[in-house]
């Protein structure tokens, strides 16, 4: 351990014998043999209480970079659900705006994109086979009868459909 070999701890014991003598030999030995054991478990413990700390470091560094990975993920959903808030509410505004325009109003805007829709045209309903269609009543005309405004997208599915 110190470097000590055999020949060396030899010669420390004869040493020892004559400078302790033979009748207080045994008991030194002894003490320095406990001594010995104090030293080994004490040296052990500090050995242990250091890589417990070492791995306790180790953990918090672990604690702390995962807090750091969950506050930017809610960072990033709290962005995203702005975001998607954000989306919502101008779809809510164009949705309440396009309601609160007059229906000729939305006409003229399909005849300015290029979507020429007559007047006169009817909704193509389903209708039973012992019914006759309804008259050519102008679209705008049935719309206010029934009390509804349809948006530009249902406009077009129902032009699609027919």
């Amino acid at each position: 351990m110190f470097g000590i070999e055999f020949p060396e701890l030899m010669v420390i014991a004869v040493v020892a014998l004559l400078v302790i003598g033979p009748e207080h030999l045994p008991k030194v030995a002894r003490t320095v043999g406990h001594l010995w054991g104090r030293a080994q478990r004490y040296i052990n413990g500090v050995k242990h209480d250091i890589s417990r700390d070492m791995a306790l470091e180790e953990l918090r560094q672990l604690q702390q970079k995962t807090q750091q990975e969950v506050g930017s993920i809610g960072q990033s959903i709290a962005q995203m659900t702005q975001e998607t808030t954000q989306e919502w509410d101008q779809q809510v505004q164009e949705l309440t705006s396009n309601a609160a325009q007059p229906r000729h109003e939305l006409s003229d805007s399909h005849e300015l994109s290029g979507n020429k829709m007559p007047p006169t045209q009817t909704p193509t309903t389903q209708t039973a086979s012992n019914q006759t269609p309804p008259a050519k009543i102008p679209r705008h005309e049935i719309i206010e009868e029934h009390h509804a405004v349809l948006p530009a997208s249902a406009e077009q599915k129902n032009t699609t459909q027919t």
